[in-house]
């Protein structure tokens, strides 16, 4: 994480947490035995034609951020301001000595906390305006915006365009199905694979085959070095904290499927993934496209108190899951089948009941 932060050294603070390491002190320890190796790695990096580790866009990002770079620019656009990581903010913001500065971006739309970025425009001592017309789709879609909008307790409200067409409702055979997760894509792609679907999958091959490689791993007795699965010693052991620690709840998914297909026809269904020139859908994470189905990997979180008839009590829709919920309705055109997010109806009206 060193290199998405403003911090110019390494320290116990840029290793992250790993799933099932939660007692007090372990992180520490943690620290304590990688730090040797990062610092290591960080100066191999430093020699990009020989060193060994893998040059990525992260790293020059961060080598170019700690030569405190002048634009020569009079103007700078930072676009997507709502996901900035603080190696970029602090290079934005040193410009702004001889540069005038001007953000874009939507603050509902801030998915990517978890990377350590966040939302520079809130502090941002600019003049502020707001564009909430939209032009992609109809009023329709607006209002289903509009609901994760209010959960989220975002100041604004979409509007929607009187000539585009849109509906709401299911689609027998949406353009792309949209899901939040590489495991649900992993799910979608089996599902529609199953179905005799031509499928193409935008980006995520690399890390849907290394999970079902980790999964052989546990399965056939050997250690993994995959950063989510990393702590577990065997198959075994992973589905019983899929199934009875709240926290591994995220990971039952990943586990129906390997238990189901098996992880060597994963590995065979990535390698049957088309173009998307060719694809009858596509199994993506954003963007864009004219009819959308939302994945099954949003689901609802309910508490542990129940109601007079015993049904769950929702937990509140916190403002990461309705950022992430607004993104992915707004991303079609023409038709949206809410899918995975279709409790919204139900979950708003027992939260106010």
């Amino acid at each position: 994480m060193m290199l998405l932060s403003a911090h110019r050294t390494l320290g116990r603070e840029h290793v992250p947490a790993l799933r099932r390491l939660g007692a007090p002190g372990e992180h520490a320890q943690l620290a304590e035995a990688v730090l040797p190796f990062a610092r290591r790695d960080w100066a191999d990096l430093h020699n990009p034609d020989q060193g060994a580790v893998r040059f990525e866009h992260d790293h020059y990002l961060k080598m170019w951020a700690l030569t405190d770079p002048k634009i020569d620019a009079d103007f700078l656009l930072l676009d997507e301001a709502q996901d900035t990581n603080p190696v970029l903010e602090q290079v934005f913001y040193s410009q702004r000595g001889h540069a005038q500065l001007v953000m874009v971006g939507d603050s509902a739309q801030a998915i990517y906390g978890w990377r350590g970025a966040h939302d520079v425009m809130t502090g941002f001592n600019a003049i502020h305006l707001s564009l909430t017309q939209s032009f992609r789709f109809g009023p329709l879609i607006a209002e289903q915006a509009n609901r994760w909008l209010e959960l989220a307790q975002a100041p604004i409200r979409l509007t929607g365009s009187e000539t585009v067409p849109t509906r709401v409702g299911n689609l027998a055979c949406p353009d792309a199905v949209l899901c939040r997760t590489n495991i649900g894509a992993m799910t979608e792609v089996m599902r529609l694979l199953t179905e005799g679907r031509r499928v193409a999958l935008t980006r995520g091959a690399p890390a849907l085959a290394a999970l079902a490689l980790a999964a052989r791993d546990l399965q056939e007795g050997r250690p993994t070095s995959h950063p989510e699965l990393v702590l577990f010693s065997s198959w075994g052991e992973l589905q019983e904290y899929a199934e009875h620690d709240p926290a591994g709840r995220d990971l039952q998914p990943f586990v129906n499927v390997v238990d189901t297909h098996g992880p060597d026809a994963i590995l065979a269904a990535i390698n049957r993934l088309t173009d998307e020139k060719t694809a009858g859908v596509t199994v993506s994470k954003g963007r864009e496209w004219p009819t959308v189905r939302i994945g099954d990997d949003f689901p609802p979180k309910d508490t542990d108190q129940h109601d007079a008839q015993g049904n769950p009590i929702p937990e509140p829709v916190s403002d990461t899951d309705a950022h992430l919920a607004y993104v992915a309705v707004t991303r079609g055109r023409h038709h949206l089948d809410l899918g995975g997010l279709s409790w919204i109806d139900t979950h708003l009206s027992r939260s106010s009941s």
